[in-house]
Parts: structure tokens; C-alpha cells; sequence
């Protein structure tokens, strides 16, 4: 009788232990990378189709080169971004850019990729990252993480604030909110669907909303989801999709 009292009290000790645990927004984020692609990340040749566009990032050595290419009837334009800076060719021919149109059109590469490789990005080295705590989102229990960024590596748009909701059993991101203060500024929530794996990679397009009332904070945005108080703005899709081991590594 004894030990079984005691076993009793072990496995109520250490599953309400378990219950209880509180993970910090730093392990919540590389769960959600494992369980997302982990390596396969890093070591693969990844390209998609956006809105006719087509996205490559390869790894070369330490870096990844992030490209863009369109194509008309008579003109290729490929824009390439790297740690040297942001390239544009036009039918193979280097355009030399006036800075303003540089910065612009690198930052419009990175977004597409950035947020195609969500949540590999979250561990870039500009990211900061704060434990909110845990709420719920239908049925489904989420740990909320805010991310913002250090101006130094954070580039042009540090000062945007990010919300992500992690699945506290799967710890996929199944939901995101983001407030800008470009062009008059704003707030967007992002609803995540079509789930698929490629290449050992979590690829997922989502719902895109919009906030009319932004007064609410960035982190309780999902309360009017919840409450349908959102305006659905677009639908952002991949395809596609390929992930190739890169002969560069």
C-alpha cells in the first residue's frame, strides 16, 4: 500500500510539474523551428512562385543569396540580395539604382522570403523576444511571443512590433500580427493554412486581415478575430514549391 501511495504521489508531482512548466520565448521559438525544418533550413536550395514571381534563396558558404525574378514577353529582371548588398539585372545587364529604389526593392525581397521561412527567421541576431503568456484561440491553447527588433540589424522597419502565436502542443505558428508605421501605418493579422511539407520544410499560405480599429494593442488583435471584427484583405499563396540540397554545401 505503501509504494503504491508513493508512485501515486510521483506521478502527481511530476505531471502537474510538467502541466506548470513555463518555457521561455527563446525555447517556445527553437521548438517551433525544429518541428518546422530545423536544419533543412540551412542547408537547402529553397524557390517558390509569389503572385507570378518566383523566389530562390540558395546557401552559399555562410550566407544565403535571397533572388527575385520576373519575366515579360521581352525582359528579365532578376534582383539579388546578399551580405555584399542588392543587385538589379535587366536581360542579364547590371541597372545601376538610385539608393532609394536599392533600399526599397531589398527590403521587398527579404519580406517575400522572410516570411515564406517563418519561423526560421525569428532567430536572426536583430530579433527580440518576450514571453507574453498563454491564450486561447478557438479550442486550441497558444503561447503568445511579441518580437521586435534592435535598430542596429533590425533594417528599415525595426520599429514594427510582431505577435505570433505558437500551438502550445505542436508549437507551429499557426497565427501572426504585425503593426507597421509606413504609409500611414497599420496592423495586419495572418490566419495560417494548406499545410504542407516539402523537403522536410513547414510551408503554409495564410489569411491576410486588417485591423480598422487600432486603438486595440497589436498583442489582443486576435480577440477581434475571435469576434469576426477583422476585414479579410487578401490571400497570400506559395507555389510551387521546391527544396533542393544545395552543391554549394
Amino acid at each position: 500500500m505503501y509504494k503504491r501511495i508513493v508512485i501515486i504521489c510521483l506521478v502527481v508531482f511530476f505531471g502537474c510539474k510538467e502541466h506548470n512548466e513555463v518555457l521561455s520565448a527563446q525555447e517556445v521559438i527553437d521548438k517551433s523551428i525544429s518541428v518546422s525544418g530545423g536544419e533543412s533550413y540551412v542547408y537547402n536550395k529553397i524557390s517558390f512562385d509569389f503572385r507570378g514571381i518566383t523566389y530562390t534563396s540558395t546557401p552559399v558558404g555562410n550566407q544565403k543569396i535571397l533572388t527575385r525574378q520576373s519575366r515579360t514577353d521581352s525582359t528579365e529582371i532578376l534582383d539579388v540580395r546578399s551580405l555584399d548588398g542588392f543587385e538589379r539585372f535587366v536581360n542579364d545587364s547590371l541597372v545601376i539604382l538610385p539608393d532609394t529604389l536599392t533600399t526599397a526593392y531589398s527590403n521587398a525581397v527579404n519580406s517575400v522570403h522572410y516570411f515564406a521561412y517563418l519561423p526560421y527567421g525569428l532567430n536572426d541576431r536583430a530579433v527580440q523576444k518576450r514571453y507574453l503568456g498563454k491564450t486561447k484561440i478557438g479550442p486550441s491553447e497558444y503561447y503568445e511571443i511579441e518580437v521586435t527588433f534592435n535598430e542596429n540589424g533590425g533594417g528599415d522597419d525595426f520599429d514594427d512590433t510582431y505577435i505570433y502565436w505558437f500551438n502550445t502542443k505542436t508549437f507551429k505558428p499557426d497565427y501572426l500580427a504585425y503593426e507597421f508605421h509606413v504609409d500611414g501605418g497599420g496592423q495586419r493579422f495572418r490566419v495560417a493554412f494548406n499545410e504542407r511539407i516539402v523537403g522536410n520544410i513547414r510551408f503554409v499560405d495564410y489569411k491576410n486581415y486588417k485591423s480598422k480599429n487600432t486603438d486595440v494593442p497589436i498583442s489582443s488583435i486576435d480577440s477581434l478575430y475571435t469576434n469576426e471584427s477583422l476585414e479579410l484583405l487578401s490571400e497570400i499563396t506559395l507555389d510551387n514549391i521546391k527544396v533542393t540540397p544545395d552543391s554549394y554545401n
